[in-house]
């Protein structure tokens, strides 16, 4: 950190500022995240395009503040939620201080990467490369790799590390913080994330679903929090969440022979909840169907997955 003189002595100055994680699907943005801060606030699964949503990470020292941004995957889209979803993204990048080029090491796509790039390249923030996974391959292939990624882009530099077991993370840490612009606390120090509490229980839910379901059903299956009871005497906090498929089959799916899919999915919800809070979760889980939602811009709209420009 930067060190200031004054009359008084010396003292840091205070960073702070907003660092866009993006990558493609499945690169390992939100294990990054969670990494950092030592919690959990963003869904991971070994399913591609998992994240819908922009999560907001808060990470605060004593002399800093650096609030992550955890983007969904950059992936060629089609269907308007895909469209959606790499609008998020993409719009991740307007106005951040720094961003974090997550590639997964394992899973190379030249296309992918280059798709990547082109956008950074347009937009023209500081961008730190950071390959992860390494855990997973020699280490004599990343030098390799290294000299590669360094002819296709001017980085600020480039880190590996493995997210899931923590390698490397101090080291992505203090590239960040060292290019951090002086500026203000933006969220009170004890706040990790500016989530709302509905929005992480209803990915919670959908995260397990991701982690049960086979083939199309975790992506024509969406969550909305409808209603959140406070503990009153012996009944505890009471969540009613809906889960939202596209057809009547995938409805028998998640519901499951006599209910023990639907039962299996709230029960890993529920034990999670009340591992992260400390106190004991009542999860009333409804499954309904409505048509065709992931490409009905309106419906986006109600469920909290769109704005109003979606469909642009």
């Amino acid at each position: 950190m930067d060190i200031e003189s004054d009359p008084g002595g010396a003292r840091q100055k205070f960073k702070s500022g907003f660092i866009a994680i993006v990558g493609a699907p499945n690169a390992g943005k939100s294990t990054l995240l969670n990494s950092i801060l030592g919690e959990k606030i963003a869904i991971t699964t070994p399913k591609p395009q998992t994240t819908r949503h922009q999560i907001k990470g808060i990470l605060t020292g004593e002399n800093f503040q650096a609030v992550f941004i955890d983007t969904p995957g950059i992936h060629s889209s089609k269907g308007l939620l895909n469209r959606v979803i790499v609008r998020s993204a993409t719009q991740a990048l307007d106005g951040v201080d720094l961003v974090l080029f997550v590639v997964d090491v394992t899973r190379r796509s030249r296309a992918a990467e280059f798709r990547v790039l082109d956008l950074l390249a347009q937009v023209k923030r500081p961008v730190i490369l950071v390959l992860n996974k390494i855990d997973q391959i020699a280490r004599e292939n990343l030098l390799p790799m290294i000299s590669e990624f360094s002819e296709e882009y001017p980085f600020e530099a480039i880190v590996p590390i493995s997210a899931k077991y923590m390698d490397g993370i101090d080291i992505l840490l203090d590239e960040i913080l060292a290019r951090l612009p002086e500026g203000p606390r933006y969220y009170d120090g004890t706040m990790i994330t500016d989530q709302p509490g509905e929005m992480m229980i209803a990915e919670l839910i959908r995260e397990k679903i991701f982690l049960l379901a086979e083939k199309e059903i975790p992506y024509s299956t969406t969550v909305k929090v409808e209603q959140i009871e406070e503990p009153d005497g012996a009944r505890p906090l009471t969540i009613h969440a809906t889960i939202f498929v596209e057809r009547p089959g995938q409805k028998r799916i998640i519901i499951g022979k006599n209910g023990k899919f639907i039962k299996k999915a709230g029960q890993m919800a529920r034990m999670e909840l009340e591992s992260l809070w400390g106190q004991k979760v009542y999860l009333d889980l409804w499954v309904k169907v409505m048509k065709n939602w992931s490409s009905n811009e309106r419906a986006l709209q109600e469920l909290g997955i769109a704005g109003p420009e979606a469909g642009l």
